[in-house]
């Protein structure tokens, strides 16, 4: 298997495992400024179900000073922005060092860009409170460098989200699973979560270079969440009309929203 990192033109390589990824070498300011510039129209639908997801489960349920957790955050703040009236500490959990980097500069005082994401989220009571979101952020995020596989605690957060990863870090299904499984661990009892998935990805390509995913559909993901999540586990199919349609690849993004047993 060729070394260094894996070019666009090296694409027809049929296993790359996590290991084996150019993550060193992600470069983040080209991610962020390709997919959050905007409030795009497939996130805009993403996020007011994990919206009304978490507001209908505090409701229920109440809660507050918790802990939140965002595993693979990369350059997207909308799932800590999401999890932000019930938490006063929010890990943000990524290897990637670009993403690392631009995470901890962002998180001290988010770019206006994020205030559409707020903005949608505020169109629910649960965030209507909170009058300056960026300080509340700042003070609450807390920026990790790790390698999920190997540093993810167990049971350490209340609530949590994983936005694009488990199925974006390898060709393997191996690998797949075992990450959605450490994530779930990582969550206590009757913690509610979002997870989103790329359908049928075949990864993507960030400047030169190509980051590996793995094929997956909607039965994938019910089959890894049902033995972990309790009854009334959603996943939701966020089509992307081909108007619509500004990242390349897959046209259906998969959402989970449930609560850990």
């Amino acid at each position: 298997m060729p070394s260094g990192p894996v070019k666009v033109a090296d694409i027809a390589r049929d296993s790359v495992r996590n290991s084996e990824a150019p993550w060193d070498s992600f470069n983040a300011l080209e991610y962020l400024n390709e997919n959050y510039l905007r409030l795009q129209q497939e996130d805009r639908l993403i996020l007011t179900a994990v919206r009304d997801h978490f507001g209908a489960h505090f409701q229920r349920h109440g809660g507050g000073g918790l802990r939140g957790l965002d595993v693979g955050a990369g350059t997207n703040l909308y799932p800590s922005l999401a999890m932000l009236p019930w938490c006063s500490r929010i890990t943000l959990f990524e290897r990637a060092p670009g993403n690392v980097a631009w995470l901890r500069g962002e998180v001290a005082g988010y770019g206006r860009n994020w205030d559409a994401f707020w903005r949608l989220l505020a169109e629910h009571p649960a965030y209507q409170g909170i009058d300056d979101p960026r300080a509340l952020l700042s003070g609450a995020a807390e920026v990790v460098q790790g390698d999920l596989f190997a540093q993810l605690p167990e049971r350490g957060a209340d609530v949590g989200t994983m936005f694009f990863v488990a199925e974006s870090l390898s060709t393997e299904r191996e690998e797949f699973v075992k990450a959605v499984n450490v994530f779930v661990r990582a969550l206590r009892p009757g913690a509610p979560f979002a997870v989103a998935f790329m359908e049928n990805s075949d990864g993507s390509d960030v400047g030169e270079l190509h980051f590996p995913a793995c094929r997956i559909v909607t039965n994938d993901v019910v089959d890894c969440l049902r033995g972990h999540a309790a009854d009334g586990l959603q996943v939701n199919r966020i089509e992307i009309p081909g108007e619509l349609k500004l990242r390349d690849g897959p046209t259906c993004m998969l959402l989970a929203l449930g609560q850990i047993r």
